[in-house]
């Protein structure tokens, strides 16, 4: 059973920068595991932020956040990150970090994942 914990959230003004980190245990995020960040306000759905799909080495962005954030993996494959500059008041919310095995690529933006972390706040100020 694969846990996953994130950290790194807080408050911060606005222009400036944040990383999360989202840890497995349990397991690990090798090959055919996805790996995305979602954020939710409250009263509204999770939204896709980004996505390392089947760590291909690639990773996927949703357009809101596209060259501002960056997602990255460490090398043992047991920690994920979301490098989150030039942040905005909009930004302001809970960062949750899924897992899954097998996604095909079309599906990684729905918010349907087996595992998930417990969220950690995120509050620009402006």
């Amino acid at each position: 059973q694969v846990q996953l914990v994130e950290s790194g959230g807080g408050l911060v003004q606005a222009g400036g920068s944040l990383r999360l980190s989202c840890a497995a245990s349990g397991g690990t995020f090798s090959h055919p595991v996805t790996v995305t960040w979602f954020r939710q306000t409250p009263g509204k759905e999770r939204e896709f932020v980004a996505a390392s799909w089947r760590s291909s080495g690639t990773f996927y962005y949703a357009d809101s956040v596209k060259g501002r954030f960056t997602m990255s993996r460490d090398n043992a494959k047991t920690t994920v990150y979301l490098q989150m500059n030039s942040l905005k008041p909009e930004d302001t919310a809970t960062y949750y970090c899924a897992a899954d095995r097998g996604r095909i690529l079309s599906s990684i933006r729905t918010a349907n994942y087996a595992y998930w972390g417990q969220g950690t706040q995120v509050t620009v100020s402006s």
